[in-house]
């Protein structure tokens, strides 16, 4: 089910739209965050990983493919996933993606490197660039919101 955009005016915006996601998130949830080159998906992943604990800025996970933060770090495990440097759905098996479900959520750049094989429950997060009135870096976020988050997401 696809919810309303949300306009985001910068970086401040998007930092908190990620806090608010993590008051919500829970144990085996995927969210998948998905646009173009400089969107925004590495900072509301910062938004998330801060909220749940974590001290330092999270790097961008393209060159490891696969950054997991746990507990002391966080106060929910978290595996944060780049697949932009992938080709094919098959090249995410030896990942093994789903062993980290049984005991952290995921957070997802690049989704559609899986294909199919994205997650039924996954909270999907469409980034696109929008105009801004002052020039600032803004955002418009589109949610598609399965049956998983709909009532955690009327509360973000």
């Amino acid at each position: 089910m696809a919810e309303g955009a949300i306009y985001l005016p910068g970086e401040a915006a998007m930092l908190d739209l990620g806090r608010r996601i993590a008051a919500h998130a829970r144990i085996g949830d995927v969210i998948a965050l998905e646009g173009g080159l400089g969107a925004g998906k590495t900072t509301l992943a910062r938004g998330i990983l801060s909220a749940l604990g974590l001290e330092e800025e999270a790097p961008s996970p393209s060159f490891a493919i696969v950054q997991p933060y746990d507990i002391p770090d966080v106060t929910l495990p978290v595996a944060h996933v780049d697949l932009y440097r992938l080709d094919t759905a098959e090249e995410t098996d030896e990942l093994a993606l789903d062993d980290y479900l049984m005991d952290s959520m995921l957070i997802i750049e690049w989704p559609d490197r899986l294909g199919a094989r994205l997650w039924s429950h996954a909270l999907r997060l469409t980034i696109a660039f929008a105009k801004s009135v002052n020039g600032d870096d803004a955002r418009l976020l589109t949610a598609d919101v399965p049956d998983a988050w709909t009532d955690r997401w009327s509360q973000i």
